[in-house]
Protein backbone atom coordinates (compact mmCIF):
# COMPACT_ATOMS: atom_id res chain seq x y z
CA UNK A 1 0.00 0.00 0.00
CA UNK A 2 1.48 3.36 -1.01
CA UNK A 3 1.04 6.07 1.62
CA UNK A 4 0.64 9.83 1.31
CA UNK A 5 4.09 11.36 1.41
CA UNK A 6 5.05 13.41 4.45
CA UNK A 7 8.44 15.09 4.39
CA UNK A 8 10.95 15.31 7.23
CA UNK A 9 13.57 18.02 6.67
CA UNK A 10 15.53 18.05 9.94
CA UNK A 11 18.35 15.67 9.00
CA UNK A 12 20.81 15.81 11.90
CA UNK A 13 23.90 13.90 10.75
CA UNK A 14 25.23 10.93 8.80
CA UNK A 15 27.29 8.04 10.18
CA UNK A 16 28.41 5.61 7.45
CA UNK A 17 25.24 4.15 5.91
CA UNK A 18 23.02 5.63 8.64
CA UNK A 19 21.00 8.83 8.50
CA UNK A 20 19.68 10.44 11.71
CA UNK A 21 16.49 12.49 11.39
CA UNK A 22 15.10 14.70 14.16
CA UNK A 23 11.40 15.14 14.90
CA UNK A 24 10.37 11.96 13.10
CA UNK A 25 8.90 9.97 15.97
CA UNK A 26 5.83 9.08 13.89
CA UNK A 27 7.93 7.03 11.47
CA UNK A 28 7.40 3.31 12.04
CA UNK A 29 10.14 0.71 12.51
CA UNK A 30 10.81 -1.06 9.20
CA UNK A 31 9.20 1.65 7.07
CA UNK A 32 10.66 2.32 3.62
CA UNK A 33 11.58 5.93 2.92
CA UNK A 34 12.97 8.04 0.10
CA UNK A 35 15.82 10.48 0.71
CA UNK A 36 16.08 13.43 -1.69
CA UNK A 37 18.86 16.02 -1.72
CA UNK A 38 19.09 19.48 -3.26
CA UNK A 39 20.61 18.07 -6.45
CA UNK A 40 17.47 16.07 -7.12
CA UNK A 41 19.16 12.72 -6.45
CA UNK A 42 17.02 10.19 -4.61
CA UNK A 43 18.10 7.29 -2.43
CA UNK A 44 16.13 4.57 -0.74
CA UNK A 45 16.29 3.71 2.94
CA UNK A 46 14.66 1.79 5.78
CA UNK A 47 13.86 2.91 9.31
CA UNK A 48 15.74 0.72 11.79
CA UNK A 49 15.22 2.67 15.02
CA UNK A 50 12.71 5.21 16.30
CA UNK A 51 12.81 7.23 19.51
CA UNK A 52 11.22 10.44 20.77
CA UNK A 53 14.31 12.38 19.69
CA UNK A 54 15.08 10.97 16.25
CA UNK A 55 14.72 8.18 13.72
CA UNK A 56 17.65 6.18 12.36
CA UNK A 57 17.52 5.25 8.67
CA UNK A 58 19.67 2.73 6.82
CA UNK A 59 20.42 4.21 3.40
CA UNK A 60 20.45 1.68 0.55
CA UNK A 61 22.89 3.65 -1.62
CA UNK A 62 26.11 5.55 -1.03
CA UNK A 63 25.70 8.43 1.47
CA UNK A 64 28.79 10.28 0.26
CA UNK A 65 27.91 13.70 -1.17
CA UNK A 66 24.54 13.87 0.59
CA UNK A 67 23.94 17.50 1.62
CA UNK A 68 22.33 17.60 5.07
CA UNK A 69 21.09 21.17 4.62
CA UNK A 70 18.95 20.31 1.60
CA UNK A 71 18.12 16.66 2.34
CA UNK A 72 14.56 15.59 3.02
CA UNK A 73 13.02 12.25 3.93
CA UNK A 74 9.59 11.09 2.82
CA UNK A 75 7.65 7.93 3.63
CA UNK A 76 7.10 5.45 0.77
CA UNK A 77 5.75 2.29 2.42
CA UNK A 78 4.89 1.30 5.96
CA UNK A 79 7.20 -1.74 5.75
CA UNK A 80 9.70 -3.21 3.28
CA UNK A 81 7.73 -5.13 0.66
CA UNK A 82 8.46 -7.17 -2.45
CA UNK A 83 6.20 -7.52 -5.44
CA UNK A 84 5.96 -11.26 -6.04
CA UNK A 85 4.72 -13.29 -8.98
CA UNK A 86 5.06 -16.77 -10.39
CA UNK A 87 6.71 -15.08 -13.37
CA UNK A 88 9.81 -14.45 -11.22
CA UNK A 89 10.94 -17.99 -12.01
CA UNK A 90 13.71 -17.80 -14.60
CA UNK A 91 14.65 -14.22 -13.67
CA UNK A 92 17.68 -12.52 -12.10
CA UNK A 93 17.41 -9.68 -9.57
CA UNK A 94 19.75 -7.58 -7.47
CA UNK A 95 19.75 -7.67 -3.69
CA UNK A 96 16.77 -5.30 -3.50
CA UNK A 97 14.63 -7.27 -5.93
CA UNK A 98 15.23 -5.10 -9.00
CA UNK A 99 15.65 -6.94 -12.34
CA UNK A 100 19.24 -7.17 -13.64
CA UNK A 101 18.61 -9.46 -16.60
CA UNK A 102 17.58 -6.74 -19.04
CA UNK A 103 13.93 -7.76 -18.95
CA UNK A 104 11.00 -5.58 -17.80
CA UNK A 105 9.87 -5.37 -14.19
CA UNK A 106 7.77 -8.27 -12.97
CA UNK A 107 4.04 -7.58 -12.89
CA UNK A 108 3.38 -8.29 -9.23
CA UNK A 109 0.45 -10.49 -8.26
CA UNK A 110 0.73 -9.06 -4.74
CA UNK A 111 3.13 -7.08 -2.55
CA UNK A 112 4.13 -8.77 0.67
CA UNK A 113 6.33 -7.84 3.62
CA UNK A 114 9.84 -9.24 3.30
CA UNK A 115 9.92 -9.92 7.04
CA UNK A 116 7.45 -12.77 6.58
CA UNK A 117 5.16 -14.14 9.23
CA UNK A 118 6.12 -16.53 11.99
CA UNK A 119 5.16 -20.10 11.13
CA UNK A 120 2.73 -21.42 13.72
CA UNK A 121 4.52 -24.33 15.44
CA UNK A 122 1.21 -26.20 15.72
CA UNK A 123 0.75 -25.92 11.94
CA UNK A 124 4.18 -27.31 11.09
CA UNK A 125 4.21 -30.75 9.53
CA UNK A 126 7.03 -33.19 10.26
CA UNK A 127 9.66 -33.15 7.47
CA UNK A 128 9.58 -36.67 6.03
CA UNK A 129 10.36 -36.50 2.30
CA UNK A 130 13.81 -37.04 0.80
CA UNK A 131 15.37 -34.39 -1.48
CA UNK A 132 17.90 -35.80 -3.93
CA UNK A 133 20.85 -33.48 -4.54
CA UNK A 134 22.66 -35.87 -6.87
CA UNK A 135 25.72 -35.71 -4.57
CA UNK A 136 26.47 -39.10 -3.00
CA UNK A 137 27.99 -37.86 0.26
CA UNK A 138 24.93 -35.70 0.98
CA UNK A 139 22.26 -38.11 -0.27
CA UNK A 140 23.60 -41.20 1.50
CA UNK A 141 25.35 -39.88 4.61
CA UNK A 142 23.71 -36.53 5.43
CA UNK A 143 20.38 -36.74 3.65
CA UNK A 144 18.45 -33.51 3.03
CA UNK A 145 14.77 -33.72 3.96
CA UNK A 146 12.02 -31.50 2.51
CA UNK A 147 11.36 -28.66 4.97
CA UNK A 148 14.77 -28.97 6.64
CA UNK A 149 17.43 -26.30 7.13
CA UNK A 150 20.83 -27.91 6.56
CA UNK A 151 23.83 -25.54 6.34
CA UNK A 152 27.11 -26.09 4.52
CA UNK A 153 30.20 -25.11 6.53
CA UNK A 154 33.08 -24.21 4.23
CA UNK A 155 36.23 -22.11 4.34
CA UNK A 156 37.93 -19.36 2.39
CA UNK A 157 39.16 -20.62 -0.97
CA UNK A 158 37.15 -23.85 -0.88
CA UNK A 159 34.76 -24.63 -3.76
CA UNK A 160 31.46 -23.89 -2.00
CA UNK A 161 30.30 -21.74 -4.90
CA UNK A 162 30.74 -24.66 -7.29
CA UNK A 163 28.97 -26.93 -4.79
CA UNK A 164 26.08 -24.47 -4.51
CA UNK A 165 25.72 -24.33 -8.29
CA UNK A 166 25.83 -28.14 -8.52
CA UNK A 167 23.09 -28.54 -5.90
CA UNK A 168 20.96 -25.88 -7.60
CA UNK A 169 21.35 -27.72 -10.92
CA UNK A 170 20.73 -31.26 -9.68
CA UNK A 171 18.36 -31.07 -6.68
CA UNK A 172 14.90 -32.57 -6.99
CA UNK A 173 12.16 -34.20 -4.96
CA UNK A 174 11.66 -37.57 -6.70
CA UNK A 175 8.14 -37.63 -8.09
CA UNK A 176 7.71 -33.84 -7.86
CA UNK A 177 10.07 -32.64 -10.60
CA UNK A 178 7.41 -30.43 -12.22
CA UNK A 179 6.69 -28.36 -9.12
CA UNK A 180 10.23 -28.00 -7.79
CA UNK A 181 11.95 -24.59 -7.79
CA UNK A 182 15.23 -23.13 -6.55
CA UNK A 183 15.57 -19.66 -5.03
CA UNK A 184 19.23 -18.70 -5.00
CA UNK A 185 20.47 -15.69 -2.99
CA UNK A 186 24.13 -14.70 -3.07
CA UNK A 187 25.53 -11.96 -0.83
CA UNK A 188 28.79 -10.05 -1.18
CA UNK A 189 29.81 -11.53 -4.54
CA UNK A 190 32.78 -10.36 -6.56
CA UNK A 191 32.14 -9.58 -10.22
CA UNK A 192 33.86 -12.85 -11.15
CA UNK A 193 31.47 -14.79 -8.90
CA UNK A 194 28.45 -12.99 -10.36
CA UNK A 195 29.62 -13.99 -13.85
CA UNK A 196 30.22 -17.57 -12.70
CA UNK A 197 26.74 -18.04 -11.23
CA UNK A 198 25.01 -16.27 -14.13
CA UNK A 199 26.81 -18.34 -16.76
CA UNK A 200 26.45 -21.59 -14.79
CA UNK A 201 22.70 -21.23 -14.34
CA UNK A 202 22.21 -20.29 -17.99
CA UNK A 203 24.59 -22.94 -19.38
CA UNK A 204 23.03 -25.84 -17.46
CA UNK A 205 19.41 -24.75 -17.92
CA UNK A 206 18.95 -24.46 -14.13
CA UNK A 207 17.77 -20.86 -14.57
CA UNK A 208 14.49 -22.10 -16.08
CA UNK A 209 13.34 -23.26 -12.63
CA UNK A 210 15.24 -20.75 -10.50
CA UNK A 211 14.97 -17.24 -9.09
CA UNK A 212 18.32 -15.50 -8.55
CA UNK A 213 19.05 -12.63 -6.15
CA UNK A 214 22.65 -11.42 -6.59
CA UNK A 215 24.14 -8.87 -4.19
CA UNK A 216 27.63 -7.70 -5.16
CA UNK A 217 30.52 -6.90 -2.84
CA UNK A 218 30.50 -3.23 -3.89
CA UNK A 219 26.78 -2.85 -3.16
CA UNK A 220 25.88 -1.14 0.14
CA UNK A 221 26.09 -3.34 3.25
CA UNK A 222 22.48 -2.46 4.04
CA UNK A 223 21.32 -4.15 0.83
CA UNK A 224 23.08 -7.34 1.97
CA UNK A 225 20.76 -7.51 4.99
CA UNK A 226 17.67 -7.42 2.77
CA UNK A 227 18.81 -9.93 0.12
CA UNK A 228 18.05 -13.18 2.03
CA UNK A 229 14.70 -11.78 3.11
CA UNK A 230 13.82 -10.99 -0.49
CA UNK A 231 14.71 -14.58 -1.42
CA UNK A 232 12.77 -16.17 1.43
CA UNK A 233 9.71 -14.02 0.73
CA UNK A 234 9.77 -15.24 -2.88
CA UNK A 235 10.20 -18.85 -1.70
CA UNK A 236 7.28 -18.63 0.74
CA UNK A 237 5.06 -17.19 -1.96
CA UNK A 238 5.91 -19.92 -4.49
CA UNK A 239 5.59 -22.64 -1.84
CA UNK A 240 2.44 -21.68 0.00
CA UNK A 241 0.56 -19.83 -2.75
CA UNK A 242 1.49 -21.99 -5.76
CA UNK A 243 2.40 -25.34 -4.19
CA UNK A 244 6.07 -25.44 -5.22
CA UNK A 245 8.68 -27.41 -3.31
CA UNK A 246 11.29 -24.66 -3.01
CA UNK A 247 14.96 -25.13 -2.18
CA UNK A 248 16.52 -21.89 -0.93
CA UNK A 249 20.31 -21.64 -1.21
CA UNK A 250 21.84 -18.71 0.71
CA UNK A 251 25.54 -17.93 0.18
CA UNK A 252 27.59 -16.57 1.83
CA UNK A 253 26.04 -16.02 5.28
CA UNK A 254 29.44 -14.86 6.56
CA UNK A 255 29.17 -11.79 4.31
CA UNK A 256 25.67 -11.20 5.68
CA UNK A 257 26.92 -11.33 9.28
CA UNK A 258 29.84 -9.02 8.46
CA UNK A 259 27.31 -6.50 7.14
CA UNK A 260 25.30 -6.93 10.33
CA UNK A 261 28.46 -6.12 12.35
CA UNK A 262 29.22 -3.11 10.15
CA UNK A 263 25.76 -1.65 10.67
CA UNK A 264 25.95 -2.38 14.39
CA UNK A 265 29.24 -0.51 14.60
CA UNK A 266 27.78 2.48 12.77
CA UNK A 267 24.91 2.51 15.28
CA UNK A 268 27.49 2.43 18.12
CA UNK A 269 25.94 -0.71 19.59
CA UNK A 270 27.71 -2.62 22.35
CA UNK A 271 29.44 -5.51 20.52
CA UNK A 272 29.18 -9.17 21.47
CA UNK A 273 31.50 -12.06 20.58
CA UNK A 274 34.18 -11.12 18.01
CA UNK A 275 32.50 -7.72 17.63
CA UNK A 276 29.25 -9.15 16.22
CA UNK A 277 25.95 -7.78 17.58
CA UNK A 278 24.49 -9.56 20.58
CA UNK A 279 21.25 -10.07 18.67
CA UNK A 280 22.93 -11.98 15.80
CA UNK A 281 21.45 -15.28 17.05
CA UNK A 282 17.94 -13.83 16.86
CA UNK A 283 18.62 -12.28 13.48
CA UNK A 284 19.89 -15.56 11.99
CA UNK A 285 16.96 -17.43 13.53
CA UNK A 286 14.57 -15.03 11.79
CA UNK A 287 16.03 -16.31 8.49
CA UNK A 288 16.52 -20.01 9.22
CA UNK A 289 13.16 -20.56 10.87
CA UNK A 290 11.36 -19.56 7.67
CA UNK A 291 11.98 -23.10 6.39
CA UNK A 292 9.36 -25.77 6.91
CA UNK A 293 6.26 -27.65 5.81
CA UNK A 294 2.76 -26.46 6.77
CA UNK A 295 -0.08 -28.89 7.40
CA UNK A 296 -2.64 -28.83 4.61
CA UNK A 297 -0.45 -26.94 2.13
CA UNK A 298 1.26 -28.84 -0.69
CA UNK A 299 4.39 -26.69 -0.96
CA UNK A 300 7.45 -26.46 1.27
CA UNK A 301 10.55 -24.35 1.90
CA UNK A 302 13.88 -26.11 2.42
CA UNK A 303 17.07 -24.18 3.17
CA UNK A 304 20.76 -24.75 2.48
CA UNK A 305 22.62 -21.77 3.99
CA UNK A 306 26.31 -21.72 3.03
CA UNK A 307 28.90 -19.97 5.17
CA UNK A 308 32.69 -19.75 5.01
CA UNK A 309 34.16 -20.21 8.49
CA UNK A 310 36.83 -17.58 9.25
CA UNK A 311 40.16 -19.38 9.74
CA UNK A 312 38.27 -22.70 9.33
CA UNK A 313 37.11 -22.21 12.94
CA UNK A 314 33.87 -24.10 13.54
CA UNK A 315 33.59 -22.44 16.98
CA UNK A 316 33.45 -18.96 15.38
CA UNK A 317 30.16 -17.19 16.30
CA UNK A 318 28.67 -17.52 12.80
CA UNK A 319 28.90 -21.34 12.41
CA UNK A 320 28.42 -21.78 16.15
CA UNK A 321 25.09 -19.94 16.24
CA UNK A 322 24.04 -21.46 12.92
CA UNK A 323 24.62 -24.93 14.37
CA UNK A 324 22.33 -24.17 17.30
CA UNK A 325 19.44 -23.11 15.07
CA UNK A 326 19.69 -25.55 12.16
CA UNK A 327 19.34 -29.33 11.92
CA UNK A 328 22.89 -30.46 11.23
CA UNK A 329 25.73 -29.40 8.96
CA UNK A 330 27.61 -30.44 5.82
CA UNK A 331 31.35 -29.80 6.19
CA UNK A 332 33.57 -28.95 3.21
CA UNK A 333 37.05 -30.24 4.05
CA UNK A 334 40.30 -28.47 3.17
CA UNK A 335 42.42 -31.63 3.32
CA UNK A 336 40.15 -33.45 0.85
CA UNK A 337 40.20 -30.43 -1.43
CA UNK A 338 44.01 -30.41 -1.35
CA UNK A 339 43.97 -34.06 -2.50
CA UNK A 340 41.83 -33.12 -5.50
CA UNK A 341 38.66 -34.78 -4.18
CA UNK A 342 35.63 -32.99 -5.63
CA UNK A 343 33.25 -32.12 -4.03
CA UNK A 344 35.40 -32.23 -0.87
CA UNK A 345 32.64 -33.05 1.63
CA UNK A 346 33.83 -34.85 4.77
CA UNK A 347 31.05 -37.14 6.06
CA UNK A 348 32.60 -37.64 9.53
CA UNK A 349 31.91 -34.17 11.02
CA UNK A 350 28.78 -33.80 8.86
CA UNK A 351 25.33 -34.55 10.26
CA UNK A 352 21.68 -34.44 9.26
CA UNK A 353 19.47 -34.65 12.34
CA UNK A 354 16.35 -35.32 10.25
CA UNK A 355 17.90 -37.98 8.02
CA UNK A 356 16.04 -40.84 9.70
CA UNK A 357 12.68 -39.21 8.93
CA UNK A 358 13.04 -39.33 5.15
CA UNK A 359 15.01 -42.44 4.22
CA UNK A 360 14.45 -46.19 4.27
CA UNK A 361 11.91 -48.56 2.79
CA UNK A 362 9.26 -46.82 0.72
CA UNK A 363 11.20 -43.53 0.73
CA UNK A 364 14.70 -44.20 -0.62
CA UNK A 365 15.78 -47.83 -0.17
CA UNK A 366 15.50 -50.30 2.68
CA UNK A 367 19.29 -50.62 3.10
CA UNK A 368 19.99 -46.87 3.04
CA UNK A 369 20.44 -46.21 6.77
CA UNK A 370 22.56 -49.31 7.41
CA UNK A 371 24.80 -48.60 4.42
CA UNK A 372 25.27 -45.03 5.65
CA UNK A 373 26.28 -46.26 9.12
CA UNK A 374 28.66 -48.86 7.67
CA UNK A 375 30.36 -46.31 5.39
CA UNK A 376 30.81 -43.95 8.32
CA UNK A 377 32.32 -46.64 10.57
CA UNK A 378 34.63 -48.08 7.89
CA UNK A 379 35.90 -44.67 6.77
CA UNK A 380 36.57 -43.61 10.37
CA UNK A 381 38.52 -46.83 10.88
CA UNK A 382 40.51 -46.25 7.69
CA UNK A 383 41.49 -42.72 8.78
CA UNK A 384 42.63 -43.99 12.18
CA UNK A 385 44.81 -46.59 10.45
CA UNK A 386 46.34 -43.86 8.27
CA UNK A 387 47.54 -42.13 11.43
CA UNK A 388 48.98 -45.42 12.70
CA UNK A 389 50.77 -46.08 9.41
CA UNK A 390 52.40 -42.64 9.63
CA UNK A 391 54.06 -43.82 12.85
CA UNK A 392 54.69 -47.56 12.42
CA UNK A 393 54.45 -48.17 8.67
CA UNK A 394 52.22 -50.70 6.91
CA UNK A 395 54.25 -53.73 7.99
CA UNK A 396 52.58 -53.65 11.42
CA UNK A 397 49.08 -53.92 9.90
CA UNK A 398 46.97 -57.04 9.50
CA UNK A 399 45.49 -57.97 6.11
CA UNK A 400 42.09 -56.68 7.27
CA UNK A 401 43.68 -53.38 8.31
CA UNK A 402 45.17 -53.02 4.83
CA UNK A 403 41.70 -53.56 3.34
CA UNK A 404 40.37 -50.69 5.47
CA UNK A 405 43.21 -48.47 4.24
CA UNK A 406 42.26 -49.32 0.66
CA UNK A 407 38.60 -48.73 1.51
CA UNK A 408 39.38 -45.18 2.70
CA UNK A 409 41.18 -44.45 -0.58
CA UNK A 410 38.37 -45.86 -2.72
CA UNK A 411 35.74 -44.09 -0.63
CA UNK A 412 37.40 -40.72 -1.21
CA UNK A 413 38.21 -41.36 -4.85
CA UNK A 414 34.98 -42.90 -6.13
CA UNK A 415 32.24 -42.13 -3.61
CA UNK A 416 33.05 -38.64 -2.32
CA UNK A 417 35.01 -37.59 -5.41
CA UNK A 418 32.23 -37.88 -7.98
CA UNK A 419 33.05 -34.59 -9.68
CA UNK A 420 30.14 -33.02 -11.56
CA UNK A 421 28.23 -36.29 -11.96
CA UNK A 422 24.52 -36.29 -11.10
CA UNK A 423 23.82 -39.54 -9.25
CA UNK A 424 20.41 -40.86 -8.27
CA UNK A 425 20.14 -42.35 -4.78
CA UNK A 426 20.21 -45.83 -6.34
CA UNK A 427 23.40 -44.93 -8.20
CA UNK A 428 25.00 -43.64 -4.99
CA UNK A 429 24.09 -46.78 -3.06
CA UNK A 430 25.42 -48.93 -5.92
CA UNK A 431 28.79 -47.15 -5.71
CA UNK A 432 28.73 -47.59 -1.91
CA UNK A 433 28.12 -51.34 -2.22
CA UNK A 434 30.89 -51.62 -4.81
CA UNK A 435 33.37 -50.19 -2.29
CA UNK A 436 31.98 -52.08 0.72
CA UNK A 437 32.18 -55.37 -1.19
CA UNK A 438 35.98 -55.14 -1.01
CA UNK A 439 35.71 -55.72 2.74
CA UNK A 440 35.03 -59.23 4.13
CA UNK A 441 31.36 -59.88 4.88
CA UNK A 442 32.30 -60.41 8.51
CA UNK A 443 33.30 -56.74 8.75
CA UNK A 444 29.87 -55.45 7.64
CA UNK A 445 28.51 -55.44 11.17
CA UNK A 446 26.07 -52.55 10.61
CA UNK A 447 24.19 -54.21 7.73
CA UNK A 448 21.59 -56.98 7.94
CA UNK A 449 22.03 -60.38 6.30
CA UNK A 450 19.20 -59.80 3.79
CA UNK A 451 20.90 -56.70 2.37
CA UNK A 452 24.29 -58.43 2.26
CA UNK A 453 22.83 -61.38 0.38
CA UNK A 454 21.16 -59.04 -2.10
CA UNK A 455 23.86 -56.42 -2.75
CA UNK A 456 27.24 -57.77 -1.60
CA UNK A 457 29.56 -58.37 -4.54
CA UNK A 458 28.46 -55.31 -6.54
CA UNK A 459 31.29 -54.52 -8.93
CA UNK A 460 33.04 -51.15 -9.20
CA UNK A 461 33.06 -51.11 -12.99
CA UNK A 462 34.35 -48.44 -15.33
CA UNK A 463 30.98 -46.68 -15.43
CA UNK A 464 31.46 -45.45 -11.84
CA UNK A 465 35.12 -44.65 -12.34
CA UNK A 466 34.19 -42.46 -15.30
CA UNK A 467 31.37 -40.88 -13.30
CA UNK A 468 33.90 -38.82 -11.39
CA UNK A 469 34.81 -36.71 -14.40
Amino acid sequence: MTLLKKEYNDVAYISGPLLFVNAAADLAYGAIVEIRDGNGRTRGGQVIEVSEQNAVIQVFEETRGLDLATASVSLVEDVARLGVSKEMIGRRFDGLGRPIDGLPNVVAEKRVSINGQAMNPAARAKPEEFIQTGISTIDVNTSLIRGQKLPIFSGSGLPHNELAAQIARQAKVPGHEGDFAVVFAAMGLTQREVSFFTQEFERTGALARSVLFLNKADDPAVERLLTPRMALTTAEYLAFEHGYHVLVILTDLTNYCEALREIGGAREEIPGRRGFPGYMYTDLASLYERAGVIEGKPGSVTQIPILSMPDDDITHPIPDLTGYITEGQIVVDRALNAKGVNPPINPLPSLSRLQGNGIGKGKTRADHKNVSDQLFAAYANGLELRKLVAITGEDALTETDKLYLRFAEDFEQYFIGQGNADRSIDDSLTVAWGILSKLPQSQLTRIGRDAIDKYYGTKMDEMWRGNRI
